[in-house]
């Protein structure tokens, strides 16, 4: 009989398969445990491991949440500030309510029996940030409060987390030829980023003094089925056929990541021995500029994008005019990231090409998900 719980806090197919974890004999041969020096095995026939994913009623959240149960081998505990916003049902889901992400807050009752956290929920961009001092915003959440989690994930037996940061830890434009690798010296540029890096710093310490494993994921942009933002407004623009001013930006590179794509790695890094104290990349590994990503969203909408060429030197001075460099920043440069190390340690490659990725995007669009 399908259930759902709603934990108190304060009490406190294609695609499908590819996304499954690879639970091959090979990953879990005593060579290779030996070799990467994890503890964190994949499950046996008929085991099932639960899974405590904070932030599951937003983009990324309710995706994985949707996924993990999809596949069977997972007891999903789903923490959201509107478990309401959780549109799901099954068997093996328990909804919990969480009231933020507080560095006071008590997880006991969320954290009880949990084997993984996937840490998901955070302080994101704010478009009119009302914080007189934004940094220690970001720091009182995203540090403070992820730390607050893992220590105690970690007091209670949790063996694994898995923490998604961001690819601003690394920065905000990568050089033509020169893209970001995990290992590379970190270079945050905003509150955002300098926030994820010390989340992923505070992490790291906690982990050497203690038995759980951390796992960081850093993703470029995100886009998929139900994406918002910037991405869906520029889907918006091309379907209505409004001229971009975007067809001479074609020397940039930008790497970007299909929710699918995402949510496979985040999967594998629940089991994977090699995941363990370790910092990925997440991208399609598919890099395209500005003007050719625009082109195929809107081949994935059957139209020819009507981009008008303007240089973007030109682009940058008027955004500049108009207070909005940031924008041209983002559109006009290069944020690219090699992700061969998740090859390398993971076996990883994306499941998902961009071309379907993005035609997946504009089909949710046009059911208006």
């Amino acid at each position: 009989m399908q259930h759902r719980k709603l934990i108190n806090r304060r009490c406190d197919e294609d695609v499908k398969n590819s996304l499954r974890f690879r639970q091959s004999e090979t990953l879990n041969s005593a060579e290779n445990i030996s070799k990467y020096g994890g503890a964190f095995l994949a499950l046996k026939d008929g085991d099932t491991m639960r899974i405590l994913i904070t932030g599951a009623s937003g983009f990324i959240g309710s995706a994985l949440t949707k996924h993990l149960l999809e596949q069977g081998d997972y007891e999903v505990r789903a923490a959201s500030r509107d478990p309401s916003q959780i549109s799901l049902s099954a068997e093996h889901l328990e909804l919990a309510q969480m009231d933020g992400l507080e560095p006071d807050g008590d997880w006991r009752t969320m954290l009880k029996d949990v084997d993984c956290v996937i840490h998901c929920a955070a302080r994101v961009h704010v478009m009119h940030e009302k914080a007189t001092d934004p940094l220690a915003e970001f720091r009182r959440v995203n540090v403070a409060g992820t730390l607050a989690l893992a220590r105690q994930a970690q007091t209670l037996g949790v063996k694994r987390f898995v923490f998604l940061s961001s690819v601003k830890v690394n920065g905000e434009e990568s050089q033509r030829g020169a893209p970001f690798r995990a290992d590379d010296p970190p270079s945050p540029s905003d509150a955002y980023g300098v926030s994820k890096l010390e989340a992923e710093q505070a992490l790291s310490t906690l982990a050497s003094i203690g038995e759980m494993e951390i796992s960081v994921i850093r993703p470029v942009l995100v886009y998929g089925p139900g994406v918002k933002a910037n991405f869906r407004s520029m889907i918006r623009w091309l379907d209505k056929g409004v001229p971009l001013p975007l067809g001479g930006v074609t020397h940039n590179r930008r790497s970007l990541v299909a929710i699918d794509n995402l949510i496979d790695i985040l999967t594998l890094c629940i089991h994977h021995p090699a995941a363990a104290g370790q910092v990925f990349l997440a991208s399609d590994g598919d890099d395209m500029s500005t003007t050719e990503m625009l082109r195929r969203i809107g081949k994935a909408l059957g139209k020819r994008a009507p981009l008008l060429s303007v240089p973007p030197e030109l682009l940058r001075l008027a955004a500049r005019f108009l207070g909005r460099p940031a924008v041209a920043q983002r559109l006009c440069s290069s944020l690219q990231v090699d992700i061969s190390k998740n090859q390398a340690l993971l076996d990883w490659i994306p499941p998902v090409s961009s071309d379907v990725a993005l035609s997946r995007t504009v089909e949710a669009y046009r059911r208006g998900v």
